[in-house]
């Protein structure tokens, strides 16, 4: 049988991978593409805000791509490759990882498994960086150092909202990082698939020395140790959602959120939601990264058999739940009572 292609599509926290995922499978050349899914934390999202998926789209148990989620992984790649087997048409496989991924172990598998090599080639490594917080984010988080060394591909992402002086310090830093990655700046995800596929397939001999060290230790880690490491992600990080049954006020959520990221921006390694708000028929979509929290967007309509509850993930660094929690809860039962208090003037 023919191997498939697999693209992994990676970038730290907030770099707009969904995004570009969502761009990339609109596009006629994508038919046929097959999804995985990896995120990390105790509530999913990602797989919801991607759109036009089916059957094909897995996601793989929350959690990082270590130890804990090679079996996910490899079970994935063997039902693909028994559909694929069976007639289905599967021309290419794409790998989302969570933000917070060490991209070693997933290589790793991919080029060790025999499943994996028996049915599928590594075609290349999609690394996208936020143009704003690139910089800060390679200083801090080693992960993402990981990310842009092994890249075949970088995207430079939100190079709309970055200065000029920021994009050129970030390619030249990621030129150093690795200098036989092309770099391509794109806004909101568009970029065409020719540029990311058929790079020649993943040749860590290509990239700086770490890059064939940080595989020898994951080889090493796997052959060895098959419990999760915690010791794989800083302490200082913790990951947790929250859900809401009833539709949630926006002027409260809205003031909280700005509060929020006024006062503890750098503690928001990521945040995202999916939410019912009052008033409104249709789900919105909330991104935040840091300071950065973009505008929310409507989606069409409410992803098939969710139960229209909301739904916000953070991924968050020496904050704790408890101050998150609170001040959320405290927000909205203000804008509840200004609304009860104003509809009982009228």
């Amino acid at each position: 049988m023919k191997q498939i292609p697999v693209t992994v599509l990676t970038g730290f926290l907030g770099s707009g991978k969904t995004t570009l995922l969502n761009r990339l499978l609109k596009h006629p050349d994508m038919a046929g593409s097959a999804v995985l899914i990896n995120e990390f934390g105790e509530i999913g999202l990602d797989h919801l805000l991607v759109e036009k998926l089916d059957d094909d789209a897995v996601l793989l148990n929350a959690g990082c791509l270590c130890c804990t989620i090679r079996g996910d992984l490899q079970r994935a790649l063997r039902d693909l490759a028994l559909k694929a087997e069976a007639g289905q048409e599967i021309r290419r496989v794409l790998i989302e990882t969570t933000g917070l991924a060490d991209p070693a172990p997933i290589l790793q598998t991919l080029m060790s498994d025999p499943v994996a090599l028996r049915s599928f080639r590594l075609d290349g490594v999609v690394t996208l960086v936020d143009a704003v917080v690139g910089a800060a984010t390679l200083d801090s988080q080693i992960e993402a150092v990981k990310q842009a060394a092994v890249a075949d591909r970088l995207i430079l992402s939100k190079t709309d909202i970055a200065s000029a002086e920021q994009i050129a310090a970030l390619e030249a830093r990621l030129s150093t990082l690795n200098p036989g990655a092309p770099i391509r700046r794109v806004v909101a995800g568009d970029v065409a698939p020719d540029f990311l596929f058929g790079t020649g397939g993943f040749d860590p001999a290509s990239k700086i020395a770490d890059v064939a060290a940080w595989l020898a230790t994951e080889a090493a880690h796997h052959h060895h140790h098959h419990h999760h490491d915690p010791n794989r992600h800083d302490a200082r990080i913790q990951a947790f959602g929250l859900t809401f049954a009833e539709p949630l006020p926006w002027e409260g959520l809205a003031t909280w959120l700005e509060m929020l990221a006024m006062t503890r921006g750098a503690s928001i390694l990521r945040m995202k939601g999916i939410l019912n708000l009052e008033g409104e028929d249709r789900p919105v979509v909330l991104h935040g990264v840091q300071h950065v929290f973009h505008p929310p967007e409507r989606l069409p309509e409410w992803p098939k058999g969710h139960d229209r509850q909301s739904r916000l993930v953070f991924i968050l660094r020496d904050l704790d739940r408890a101050v998150v929690e609170e001040g959320l809860a405290a927000f909205l039962q203000a804008a509840r009572d200004k609304a009860a208090l104003a509809s009982g003037m009228a």
